[in-house]
């Protein structure tokens, strides 16, 4: 005979007014967390009570219901109506929908309690992200979602952003495939395909960490920190269709620009625009472009024009402003930190003062006429306007001046940088040269780096090594003693002048992009500024100008002319027609490390990390590989060894970033290279985390949680 199934008996419900319910001592609830008593309140206020509290009747010593009911189970729910209570928002006798069980239940209330807390399952972050894209879609605002959940707006913006991600990714995540963080990094880009694409290409590599998903993301696109974006302007480059990538969960710098060649015709037409204004002042020629290589202007005589006198306002407002910057400097002399808007203010009268340093100068129009100007942008994106140029081509016939014209400017030929446009009126020309190819070679032989990538490592440590020289008045003389010493005691070959010494200013025919940006480059064209403003603008009255300096000033002055004699660059010995012989490159070579050993060179300090586009993109695997082994220890080299070549230049550049390692075109001989030598070894700071572990991803639910709570 069939045993008959026992049917169960659900609690009933019932309306319960609020002043006949207590607040059950059982309920295991002790601890706050999640959404505040306030904001629960504000949430049952807008939308109601969702959910019914539950109840058993309170008996008393006789066991007889009191009429009163206790609440173990929705406590929380218990305590925001009593706040609404007090808030006089509810009135005291207001209904409560309730479940009211049996008072004499063979269920502890404990029970109750414990399994109403722990029995629920939480939301999928994926369902909340959807949820707040339906209220979206059906007209709720950010603002309006905002408030409803009593979340930030950067919050909901982010939550609306990891919905649009690509419905493929997605279901992805929702089967725990994919970690928030990764899913976090896809954000940066609305294109479903590409993120898709990318998605297909890491899934299975250990290269899927969300740095390295933005990474893909975003590398054909441009930073908004670039020059050329910064020159442009944000806005001016959305107006004119662009779009910009943003990264809602990290800084982004501003994030990136998806049309480089938007960006490109943008910055030309500036450019341009801004090189027309200036052809209307007469000049013979303009050179237009984004950026010129260092040494551009080697070979041209530069004009030295009259600075314009100030105003009577402009003397007036420089008077103020040193009055107020000495009054404010008085007042709190004795203070030991100044307040801020103090601070604030006197930076602002330094600023302002500055500006009046940079006077517009006067040229003379037959100087004007022959002359040339070059726009270009510096390396933070403003426009910089160098004018007073005159080529050799262009100077007269019969100089004036008793021949100053042959006197102020060298007579190299430099045919890269050579006039190509000799009218009045502005020609942009965006230069650029071809990219080495970026060919795969498995070959693990280590083969010899090539001759044009060491002449560009060499260009960047002849300028750092004339950077240090001119800061060491004492090396300074003994290097040009030792030339001295040369000519006088070892057979020199120059003839015709007093003194027989010259300083040939060196030009790079093959150099790095970027070098003219370079910490040393700047610091040498500073040092050479502050000086030309100093020196007399005629030749003549040289030597009487010579006379009025001091004698640390003619230190100071001998280490900077003589720094520029420095030529540790590496040359083929069969150029000019076979005049630089491999003999003579050797040994200008070893001249050059005995001169970064005195003057204390060193390359990683001087501002030089191993990139991409500076060397391991130029080299092969072994050589990459080499590097790393080097500079990173051997685990790194290893765990990197499976990459294809340009994931392995990108993922050695960030870990050679701060480790001072040098190729060997950059390394001195002797001490230097033994040090350097003596400080690689296996070092696992230098691994990314990604790296520093076990193969397999672990995603556990306290993760998952930090990271959502990372999106907030």
């Amino acid at each position: 005979m069939a045993t008959a199934i026992q049917k169960i008996t659900l609690s009933s419900a019932q309306d319960i007014p609020f002043n006949k319910l207590v607040l059950s001592q059982s309920n295991v609830r002790r601890v706050k967390a999640g959404v505040s008593i306030d904001e629960l309140a504000e949430s049952i206020a807008r939308r109601g009570l969702i959910q019914s509290l539950h109840v058993r009747p309170v008996l008393d010593a006789d066991g007889q219901e009191t009429g009163m009911y206790e609440v173990p189970a929705g406590g929380r729910r218990f305590r925001a109506l009593q706040l609404l209570v007090k808030q006089k928002r509810l009135t005291k006798t207001s209904k409560v929908p309730c479940v009211v069980s049996d008072a004499n239940a063979g269920i502890l209330v404990d029970e109750v309690s414990l399994a109403e807390n722990i029995e629920r399952a939480p939301l999928h972050p994926l369902d909340q992200f959807r949820a707040f894209q339906a209220m979206r879609e059906k007209g709720m605002t950010e603002e309006a979602i905002a408030a409803a959940f009593f979340a930030p707006v950067q919050v909901v913006k982010q939550r609306l952003r990891l919905a649009a991600v690509s419905p493929a990714l997605l279901d992805i995540y929702a089967e725990d495939g994919i970690t928030l963080e990764q899913l976090m990094a896809f954000t940066v880009t609305d294109d479903h395909a590409r993120q898709e694409q990318v998605w297909e290409s890491v899934r299975n590599s250990w290269q899927k960490e969300p740095y390295q998903i933005r990474r893909m993301l975003t590398e054909t696109a441009v930073r908004a920190s670039d020059k050329r974006a910064v020159f442009v302007g944000i806005d001016a480059y959305e107006t004119a269709g662009g779009c910009v990538l943003r990264d809602l969960f990290q800084d982004d710098d501003g994030g990136w620009l998806q049309d480089p060649a938007l960006l490109d015709r943008l910055a030309a037409d500036k450019l341009k625009a801004s090189a027309e204004a200036i052809a209307g002042d007469g000049w013979k020629w303009i050179e237009v472009a984004v950026s010129f290589p260092y040494g551009a202007t080697h070979g041209l005589r530069e004009i030295v024009g009259t600075p314009l006198d100030l105003t009577a306002d402009e003397q007036a407002a420089i008077e103020a402003l040193n009055a107020e910057y000495a009054k404010l400097e008085a007042e709190y002399e004795d203070a030991d930190e100044l307040p801020d808007e103090i601070d604030q203010r006197l930076g602002e009268i330094e600023t302002a003062l500055a500006s009046f340093d940079e006077r517009p100068v006067h040229y003379e129009p037959a100087d004007i006429a022959i002359a040339g100007v070059f726009v270009n942008l510096d390396a933070d994106g403003t426009l910089s306007i160098d004018r007073g140029y005159v080529r050799p081509e262009d100077e007269p016939a019969n100089p004036a001046d008793g021949g100053e014209g042959d006197e102020q400017h060298g007579g190299g030929d430099d045919a890269d940088h050579q006039a190509t446009h000799s009218v009045q009126r502005a020609v942009i020309t965006i230069g650029g040269k071809p990219a080495e190819p970026d060919e795969e070679d498995d070959d693990d032989t280590i083969k010899p780096l090539p001759d044009r990538l060491i002449t560009e490592l060499t260009a960047d440590r002849t300028l750092a090594l004339r950077d240090k020289l001119a800061t060491d008045p004492s090396v300074a003389f003994l290097a040009v003693l030792h030339k001295f010493c040369q000519d006088v005691f070892y057979g020199g070959s120059q003839y015709g002048f007093a003194m027989e010494v010259s300083v040939r200013g060196t030009t790079f025919h093959s150099q790095p992009e970027g070098l003219r940006d370079s910490v040393y480059a700047r610091a040498i064209e500073a040092r050479h500024d502050s000086w030309r403003k100093r020196l007399p603008a005629k030749v003549a009255d040289l030597w009487d100008g010579l006379a009025a300096l001091t004698g640390p000033e003619h230190a100071e002055l001998f280490a900077h002319c003589a720094s520029f004699g420095v030529n540790a660059l590496y040359e083929r010995a069969d150029r000019y027609g076979g005049r630089v012989s491999a003999h003579s490159v050797e040994q200008r070579i070893a001249e050059a490390d005995r001169l970064s050993l005195a003057v204390g060179l060193d390359m990683a300090e001087a501002g030089w990390r191993p990139t991409v586009a500076n060397y391991l993109g130029r080299v092969t695997k072994p050589r990459i590989l080499e590097a790393v082994r080097e500079g990173a220890g051997e685990r790194a080299a290893h765990l990197i060894a499976h990459l294809k070549k340009g994931d392995m230049a990108t993922e050695a550049e960030r870990l050679l970033a701060e480790t001072g390692w040098l190729p060997e075109p950059l390394r001195n001989s002797g001490a230097d290279a033994e040090s350097t030598e003596a400080d690689t070894g296996e070092s696992d700071e230098a691994l990314p985390d990604f790296l520093d572990g076990d193969d397999e991803e672990t995603n556990t639910d306290d993760e998952e949680e930090r990271h959502l709570a990372a999106a907030e």
